[in-house]
């Protein structure tokens, strides 16, 4: 388990469950990894600023995280993190490595607006 303070997506089915029942969800799928943990920490003061995003993380090496890894919009992505935007129970952004808290509010105004 990711020792994170975020809520942990533990099954696809899990996952499933969260984008369906709230309008705006970003998961960070990663590892305790330099790249990672960065984006970690923006999840963590994002979640505390922005209540109606529900802001998750999902263990890379955990099989159910097929349901991040296979997704199409991730397809070409070789760095980890993957962090995956859904609004209204679909994709709507996708991206991968480390990100700055700006570069991850963009993609928020950008997707979530």
């Amino acid at each position: 388990m990711l020792q994170t303070n975020l809520e942990h997506v533990m099954t696809r089915e899990q996952l499933q469950q969260v984008i369906e029942s709230n309008e705006k969800v970003a998961v960070c799928c990663g590892r305790m990894g330099p790249m990672c943990i960065p984006v970690y920490e923006v999840f963590e003061v994002f979640g505390e600023k922005y209540p109606d995003i529900k802001f998750m993380d999902m263990e890379f090496d955990n099989p159910e995280s097929i349901a991040i890894r296979g997704l199409p919009e991730c397809s070409t992505f070789r760095g980890l993190p993957f962090t995956v935007y859904y609004r209204n129970g679909k994709v709507v952004k996708a991206t991968t490595s480390i990100q700055s808290a700006k570069q991850i509010k963009d993609i928020m105004d950008e997707v979530f607006a």
